[in-house]
């Protein structure tokens, strides 16, 4: 979780509604494991020149599919392959499964060579094959899904143009933004909440930490962006997002 978001924690952690600290509460196995693998993801697919949503794709048939299985039973990271794998179908950025096994293989052997075509590598390739369509089946061939990113898109243009130029070019809200949805999907809560809150949500966490203000109105600023979100909304999504920055120090 680098780049801008990770200055956050700070001052978001004013933002933080009360009554939802957990900073006593440990991470579950589970939890911080998910957490690891979707690292794994973002990073492998970022050395794969992924585009972000097909990034997101792959993190969302992730955690879709152990929403319904046990990472006790299946390995979390052949399963993080084929949905890399898959989610380059979905897309329409096909990735080569070789380059999967040999991206994946150099992030778990660090300085080492491309695996050869020998067995190990065909029975490995065969084994995200055959991930892929047990993913298909758990999640009944449902794997195109929206994204918070249009919406923030557009929330960022509109807000934009209500910002003082100078103001907006001297503070990086857009490039914070981006990285805090990015984050969302470290954690299951890009799966919880609906595309539209997560984007207002990381626009507002932005705005607020480096204290730019939009102009007042009848309605907030929010509001008129996103009819059907509510301010228990955002602070839901907020603390959500809080909760996966405090467990990232326990998850190294």
């Amino acid at each position: 979780m680098e780049g801008p978001s990770c200055r956050l924690s700070a001052a978001a952690e004013e933002l933080r509604p009360s009554g939802r600290r957990d900073a006593g509460s440990e991470p579950t196995w589970d939890t911080k494991t998910h957490f690891r693998v979707c690292r794994f993801i973002m990073e492998t697919g970022v050395k794969l020149c992924m585009r972000s949503v097909p990034v997101a794709t792959a993190c969302v048939l992730y955690h879709r599919f152990f929403q319904r299985v046990t990472s006790r039973v299946y390995e979390p990271y052949l399963v993080a392959m084929s949905c890399l794998y898959l989610a380059g179908k979905v897309e329409e950025q096909h990735i080569r499964t070789r380059d999967i096994i040999n991206v994946s293989h150099r992030y778990f052997n660090k300085g080492s060579a491309p695996l050869e075509c020998d067995k190990e590598f065909w029975d490995l390739r065969d084994s995200v094959v055959q991930c892929e369509l047990l993913i298909l089946r758990q999640l009944n061939f449902h794997v195109s899904f929206e994204h918070p990113h249009k919406y923030l898109l557009h929330y960022l243009l509109s807000v934009k143009s209500l910002v003082n130029r100078h103001a907006w070019s001297r503070t990086p809200v857009a490039e914070t933004s981006w990285a805090l949805l990015r984050d969302c999907y470290h954690g299951d809560m890009c799966i919880r909440h609906t595309p539209q809150h997560i984007a207002v949500a990381a626009l507002y966490l932005a705005l607020n930490s480096y204290g730019v203000e939009l102009p007042a109105g009848e309605k907030e600023w929010w509001q008129v962006l996103c009819e059907d979100v509510t301010k228990a909304d955002i602070n839901a999504v907020i603390s959500d997002l809080l909760r996966l920055y405090d467990m990232e120090a326990k998850c190294i």
